[in-house]
């Protein structure tokens, strides 16, 4: 068997390298991405010691940007974006133009071509998804108005970057970049018969995909096998992306972020969601990874001012001009700081833009290098705005803030019920025929708005986090009902609420014997492992039978 195997020693390589610096990373407080795109830079053609494929990289980065634009669509909500379109659309857009604007500034300094300046100022003004999501749960604010802006804006930025991801190559001769500069009506037509095929495309797409995804993935879920349902997930994402770009000549990412916008109203989204979440998250990791090694870390010790003026566009520019944007339409202090906060920094985009600019001769090694490094040093700097956003706010007084924040729970003697999938609606059907007071935590906001129409008191984020238990009341709280399949962050809940109070009553639930052996150890009372609960019921049956 050969052992020059380039393509397993790069994937190895990346994901031991990622898991290090990621725990790293989270142990001090960061994003975990950092530490990815660090696992690049140490197996980059920048640093000593091994040197990974880039080309099988880069490779493995598109699916991982074909997954990501997946995840992006299955949790796309046009109800959501509407709820702010008011504050959100004009704003993303009013940012957007000056944070293009401050980068091209930059580019005309250094005597770069306009196609080259455009197109760094734009990858400086998109905010990432999963830095931006990761603050606002962690600080419950998701579910509040301030985050329901920021998750709009963020919307209307990465529909922005998915046209931009269509356009750019159509005119990348025009820019400066590789392909013919058109005249003035060839470039009409060019942009005409672009966003014609994208028409056509997303057409096909809502008229036949809308009939077609869901059909597939509910005659495969009626088969009951999960393999094939994960498989049928991966095979829409991966090949309507294919497929989009052989067909219309669009981008793989915009066609897989229109199989999981289609499949986001389908019942079976959130299976699907779940199903696809472990590769999608090993190859975002591959392609984080992918990213770290374009970078050349010595930029900074050569071009410390241009770093630092990158730096400065992304953290003070865009976030001021998002601030003074979301104060003109009136939303207070305390908003305009939370959306500045949440866009001081950049992410997946930027990386997919700075990829695609070098791909086509629009941007140079430098302006990429400047590009990942800005992102890498605001995503560092991130955490720190937030904190210094919450001592803010702490020395402010509490006034009503017109419910921007999550409802406190008054109840007595009740259960807490953390998680609301299948186990926990069951659970929460029968406590309501009981007449019993409950409140749920769950993370999926989907559930939450279900659970509120209802008439349930409910907490969105992650029930690990005390301030959350604390929201619930859980110190009056006579039960714990863990009803969350994943074993580790149930124990982190139990033994947080248990701190909180004492002499709870808690069950969780398992699927191994170690799974039961590690919940106990947390001070679970009671775990409940379902396959034992289905063999102990059938040998009942067995003995009322006899």
């Amino acid at each position: 068997m050969p052992h020059h195997t380039p393509l397993i020693a790069t994937i190895v390589a990346g994901l031991v390298l990622a898991f290090i610096f990621g725990t790293l990373a989270h142990r001090l407080k960061m994003p975990p991405l950092v530490g990815y795109l660090v696992a690049g830079i140490a197996i980059g053609p920048f640093t000593p010691g091994f040197v990974g494929d880039a080309d099988l990289a880069q490779e493995l980065a598109e699916i991982g940007v074909i997954l990501l634009m997946f995840g992006v669509g299955l949790h796309f909500s046009l109800k959501d974006l509407l709820s702010v379109k008011n504050i959100a659309i004009p704003g993303a857009v009013a940012q957007i133009t000056i944070a293009t604007l401050l980068g091209m500034a930059l580019g005309w300094l250094l005597d770069w071509p306009v196609g080259e300046g455009f197109l760094f100022g734009l990858a400086l003004s998109v905010a990432s998804t999963v830095v931006l999501l990761k603050a606002l749960q962690e600080r419950r604010l998701v579910e509040t108005q301030r985050g329901r802006i920021a998750v709009g804006w963020l919307i209307v930025e990465d529909i922005a970057m998915v046209l931009a991801l269509v356009l750019i190559p159509a005119l990348s001769g025009i820019l400066g970049g590789k392909g013919e500069a058109l005249s003035g009506n060839a470039v009409l037509l060019t942009l005409g018969i672009t966003l014609g095929k994208v028409v056509a495309f997303a057409a096909v797409m809502l008229i036949v995909g809308r009939r077609v995804i869901p059909w597939i993935l509910e005659r495969i879920a009626d088969t009951g096998s999960r393999e094939l349902f994960r498989l049928a997930v991966l095979a829409i994402a991966l090949g309507f992306a294919l497929g989009s770009a052989y067909v219309f000549g669009v981008s793989f990412a915009l066609g897989a972020f229109f199989a999981g916008m289609i499949l986001s109203e389908s019942e079976l989204s959130h299976r699907a969601a779940e199903e696809s979440l472990p590769l999608r998250d090993a190859f975002s990791v591959l392609f984080f990874v992918s990213v770290g090694m374009l970078f050349d870390p010595s930029i900074v010790a050569r071009e410390p001012l241009l770093v630092l003026a990158t730096v400065l566009i992304i953290v003070v520019g865009k976030s001021l001009g998002a601030l003074l944007i979301v104060r003109a339409f009136g939303y207070p202090n305390g908003t305009a700081l939370t959306i500045s906060a949440s866009l001081a920094q950049i992410g997946e985009f930027s990386f997919i833009l700075a990829t695609l600019g070098l791909s086509l001769d629009l941007l140079s090694p430098m302006a990429r290098d400047l590009i990942l490094g800005g992102a890498i040093l605001s995503i560092l700097l991130n955490p720190l705005l937030f904190s210094l956003l919450d001592r803010y706010e702490a020395r402010q007084p509490k006034a009503p803030q017109g419910g921007d924040e999550p409802q406190k729970v008054e109840l007595q003697d009740h259960v807490v019920l953390v998680g609301f999938g299948r186990v926990g609606r069951g659970i929460g059907e029968q406590l309501r025929a009981q007449g019993k007071p409950f409140v749920v935590i769950e993370a999926q906001l989907e559930n939450l708005e279900a659970l509120r129409a209802a008439g349930v008191p409910a907490l969105y984020g992650n029930a690990a986090q005390s301030e959350l238990l604390q929201a619930a009341a859980i110190d009056r709280a006579r039960w714990l009902l863990v009803a969350i399949p994943e074993v580790f962050e149930a124990g982190q809940v139990i033994e947080n609420a248990l701190e909180l109070n004492p002499g709870l009553q808690v069950v969780a639930r398992a699927h191994s014997d170690a799974e039961i052996e590690h919940l106990e150890k947390h001070g679970a009372q009671r775990v409940i492992m379902g396959e034992r609960e289905i063999a102990r019921g059938m040998l009942e049956l067995v003995g009322q039978g006899a």
